[in-house]
């Protein structure tokens, strides 16, 4: 139906400049020779006075069938005008007999209906008739249809030729309409068929559970499917036309990155450890391949997985295999070494007696109890890490727990050098179930942590806050406890083993103590993360669901204990 209005447009537009050019050129002739000039004058005026009526309906009409009849009143004015023209010029000798078979061209092939046989034969009786009338002499009278200077045959002949160009126009214009139609058909199911393609293709890469991206051949990222924007936390606005390297944080050695310079060849597998956009640590599986269009490159294709959670999976069961062997063995091992440690104890304390006299024998006796003594609290501290305790949870504000360990933790830092304590605690209520008792041990440990770690002294900033996540379709809260030194910071290397027991930097130290914040914040459901740079200071994150949303660490930050930021 559009296709016909644009058409009918055409129509009227056509129409209007062929009458304003040719009459107007034969205005002009007629009036430097000095004909009359009242019929041009007339046909310009009543051609003007039709259309402008027929371009309103046009736009009022909204149904092929009126669209249709308002084509054929086109049609039959054009005819009526035409013949009216050629009456006024001289009839069978008139040079706008040709308009006849314009009309025709056109009324054969707008409809797209083998109308332009019929639309041929309806002209050549009206162009005949008006010859007959001509030819005999029958509208002399009234000053219409002069005389022919043909002669019959002439007129005849002419008549002929005028018919013959009729009858081709028409059954070529109709056979050609309906090869348009066809053609314009078959384009339209085509067009049809690509565009369902396409959107089938689109729906695909836009359901699939992988993240896929595009780029062009400079690196640019053009594409960016649903899947890859929660993968990353990108939405598409902030990635499209940024380099794919930069997004994903590929910068690999000399040797990889030589293999992906250029022009990617063929296809490319590999693990890359980057950002979400909130910070968090990200590992995907990637797949590059060379995208190509019409036989030539034209950019890559990525396809990716996020293996974080699979990654956190097979770390946290390594570990906890490691740690179930070496606690079964260890605790083993302690039992038998305490017992003997114990009988050694109290012997160099008898034996302790007899070497008061010796100044030297005393001093040695000091320092094997002392050292005995010192690895039996080892042991013990070791087994109460092994034999994890029951949690007596209930629910408490941790703002109160924090508050009380606080005074501890004020205490000591008095008892070191050049250490300050600053406190920001949320004013809301953050309500937990936690056992109280384990937690201000995780309190003091971490505090204490900080403080070795300024041996020169430094600040210690303490903080509580809430923060909303949202992951898997689930929503939550969770606390966070966070302790910031200003100290030494940690190596690189260490970030892995902070939490493993017996691994210590320090002089001093069973290296239980961070093993065991670990141990308690694991069995209340919560999260250690680390942020830390060496000569800059740490960062320490204790997170905790809060109540009602335990469900929050599975969902959201995976089965890992701890994560680096």
């Amino acid at each position: 139906m559009n296709n016909l209005r644009t058409r009918l447009y055409w129509i009227m537009g056509l129409r209007m400049a062929l009458v304003t050019l040719m009459l107007g050129l034969s205005l002009a002739f007629q009036i430097g020779s000095g004909g009359r000039v009242e019929t041009f004058y007339t046909l310009i005026i009543v051609t003007y006075v039709l259309t402008i009526p027929s371009a309103i309906l046009l736009r009022v009409f909204n149904t092929s069938a009126a669209l249709t009849i308002l084509f054929w009143v086109q049609v039959g004015i054009d005819f009526f005008l035409e013949t009216v023209l050629v009456a006024r010029t001289g009839g069978i000798e008139s040079p706008f007999a040709v308009l006849f078979v314009m009309t025709v061209a056109v009324a054969s092939v707008v409809p797209r209906r083998r109308v332009g046989l019929l639309t041929a034969c309806f002209c050549i009786i009206l162009f005949g008739l008006l010859t007959n009338i001509q030819l005999h002499g029958l509208a002399e009278g009234w000053g219409w249809l002069p005389p022919s200077r043909l002669t019959v045959s002439e007129t005849f002949q002419s008549f002929g030729v005028y018919a013959l160009a009729l009858l081709v126009v028409g059954i070529l214009g109709g056979t050609l309409a309906e090869q348009l139609q066809r053609a314009d058909q078959s384009l339209r199911e085509k067009e049809q068929g690509l565009t369902r393609l396409q959107a089938f293709h689109e729906n695909i890469v836009h359901s699939i559970s992988s993240g896929v991206f595009t780029a062009d051949p400079a690196g640019g990222i053009t594409s960016f499917n649903p899947a890859a924007q929660e993968a990353t936390g990108y939405t598409i606005a902030h990635v499209v036309g940024r380099p794919w390297r930069e997004v994903f944080n590929w910068h690999p050695s000399q040797e990889s990155d030589e293999q992906l310079s250029g022009a990617l060849t063929t296809t490319k597998r590999f693990e890359v450890e980057c950002k979400r956009a909130d910070g968090n640590r990200l590992i995907l599986g990637m797949t590059l391949s060379p995208l190509h269009e019409q036989g030539r490159q034209t950019g890559l294709v990525g396809v990716f997985k996020d293996l974080t959670q699979i990654r956190d999976l097979e770390d946290e069961m390594r570990r906890k295999e490691w740690l179930a062997s070496l606690g079964e063995m260890s605790a083993g091992m302690a039992h038998e070494i305490r017992n003997p440690l114990g009988a050694l104890a109290g012997a160099m304390q008898m034996l302790r007696k007899d070497a008061m006299e010796d100044e030297t024998n005393r001093r040695l006796m000091d320092i094997a109890i002392r050292e005995a003594t010192r690895l039996d609290n080892i042991i013990t501290e070791f087994l109460q890490y092994a034999r994890p305790p029951a949690l007596n949870l209930a629910e408490y504000d941790l703002n109160k727990v924090l508050a009380e360990t606080l005074d501890l933790i004020q205490h000591e830092a008095r008892t070191r050098s050049k250490i300050t304590i600053v406190t920001s605690l949320a004013s809301e209520v953050l309500t937990a179930l936690v056992d109280q008792d384990q937690l201000r041990q995780v309190f003091w440990n971490m505090a204490t942590n900080a403080f070795e770690a300024m041996p020169d002294g430094g600040k210690l900033t303490i903080s509580t806050s809430c923060r909303q996540v949202d992951a898997g379709g689930r929503k939550g809260e969770v606390i966070e406890i966070a302790f910031e030194d200003t100290g030494e910071g940690i190596p690189k290397q260490n970030l892995d083993k902070i939490f493993l027991p017996f691994f210590t930097t320090k002089k001093e130290g069973s290296g239980l103590g961070l093993a065991a914040v670990h141990r308690i914040v694991d069995l209340h459901g919560g999260w250690i993360k680390v942020e830390s740079q060496e000569r800059q200071g740490s960062r320490f994150v204790v997170c905790m669901p809060r109540s009602g949303d335990a469900g929050v660490r599975l969902w959201h930050e995976g089965r890992t204990p701890w994560k680096r930021s």
